[in-house]
């Protein structure tokens, strides 16, 4: 058995080379259960960049040693991409992953971190993700109705299914959002670390 002393955090290494104050966020009961739900459908979800591996290299050895292509294994794959994108953000959220402005943020203290955060969350996200939610509904509400397939021939059927995972992503997505402004909250209220810790 090996030592966890020596095992690598990655997340904490990650942590410490984008300069994220992620850790210093005290938890919530709400936040932690939020993120633990993120956290499990992540990883869940990372298998998926494994099968559009797999199936990139099974439909180029098809078109390159058969001389025959599938155009639904075709459209699968950019599904596969779209999906595992689309469903990405959520845990890249959780993990600090996003892009930041590194070189203002790092000379920020903590404190104004945190309210940028809050009005960023506040102001753009929260309000960006609910309004694409409501133009997203109506649209896979008419594809399912409409039990739309592919304009390819031979194409996938029932495209309502990947339209679906728009409004998935965007609703982990708000999800994500809602547990750092608790987060932040928190933070803002005086709520330490280890306490927090400690109740989750």
């Amino acid at each position: 058995m090996s030592d966890p002393s020596t095992e690598l955090n990655l997340a904490e290494i990650e942590a410490k080379l984008s300069h994220s104050n992620i850790a210093e966020l005290p938890h919530t009961k709400l936040s932690q259960c939020i993120e633990s739900f993120i956290e499990r459908m992540g990883q869940c979800i990372s298998w998926i960049w494994l099968a559009l591996m797999l199936l990139i290299v099974g439909n180029a050895l098809m078109r390159y040693f058969f001389n025959t292509t599938f155009v639904a294994l075709e459209e699968l794959q950019w599904h596969l991409y779209a999906v595992g994108f689309m469903l990405g953000l959520s845990y890249c959220y959780i993990h600090d992953g996003h892009v930041r402005v590194d070189a203002l943020a790092e000379h920020w203290s903590m404190k104004k971190r945190v309210w940028v955060e809050i009005l960023g969350i506040s102001l753009l996200l929260l309000p960006f993700c609910i309004v694409i939610f409501s133009y997203a509904l109506p649209f896979v509400e008419r594809s399912y109705r409409l039990n739309e397939v592919s304009p390819s021939f031979d194409g996938l059927p029932m495209r309502w299914i990947l339209k679906s995972f728009i409004l998935i992503a965007l609703a982990l997505l708000i999800m994500a959002a809602t547990s750092r402004w608790l987060r932040c909250v928190a933070f803002l209220r005086g709520v330490s670390t280890h306490n927090s810790h400690s109740k989750g």
